[in-house]
């Protein structure tokens, strides 16, 4: 096997190596980026935890058969860039159309997210749902009010335990208050009876 061949080799294992990884992989035409705006595309693209590459389409195509990427080959052709999404599926997508609308440059071709291929227009679509952090955060501020107050109810009786305590005796009578309790009845108890004498000595006259 001649050198080029088993450099080539090497490229195709890399590439197998990264899409095994991969939750994403999305294809886009890379013509006309300046090599500054590559390097701020990079940049951007490492701080989501997604690897940009550009490899040939020959290479590539060995690469993805056999895999959940095969349908990746239908659309190498002309210049292509790779981008890798391991964390989140979507990342690749929403952070290339964000660059996107702020060069005016560059194109998705398709790419292949959790499995599943989209072409160019499947691909901006996607690229406009937020991550699964997003979602997740969405959810929980759809109940976020009843969930809120629990967890204030839980964090008060946390910081300040004695505050249940305390509602408990101020629920229960205290001493003073039943003695009081008593003499009322006591009291309505001896009136009771002044008035039964009282009617008694009345009906003898």
């Amino acid at each position: 096997m001649s050198a080029n061949q088993e450099a080539k080799k090497v490229v195709v294992e890399e590439i197998k190596s990264k899409l095994q990884k991969a939750q994403s992989a999305v294809v886009v035409d890379y013509r006309g980026l300046s090599v500054e705006e590559v390097n701020a595309l990079r940049r951007l693209m490492r701080e989501s935890n997604v690897e940009y590459k550009i490899y040939k389409n020959t290479l590539v195509n060995l690469a993805v058969q056999g895999s959940d990427f095969e349908e990746l080959s239908k659309v190498l052709e002309g210049p292509s860039a790779f981008a890798f999404g391991y964390d989140d599926a979507i990342a690749p997508a929403r952070v290339l159309n964000g660059f996107m609308k702020q060069t005016k440059k560059m194109e998705f071709k398709a790419g292949i997210v959790e499995g599943k291929f989209f072409d160019n227009e499947g691909i901006m679509a996607i690229a406009g749902l937020p991550s699964r952090e997003g979602l997740i955060g969405k959810f929980l501020g759809s109940i976020k009010s009843p969930v809120a107050n629990f967890a204030y109810l839980l964090q008060a009786i946390v910081d300040n335990p004695d505050c249940l305590s305390k509602s408990a005796v101020d629920a229960e009578p205290t001493v003073e208050n039943k003695v009081e309790a008593e003499a009322v009845e006591e009291n309505k108890s001896e009136d009771k009876v002044e008035t039964q004498e009282k009617q008694e000595t009345e009906s003898d006259n």
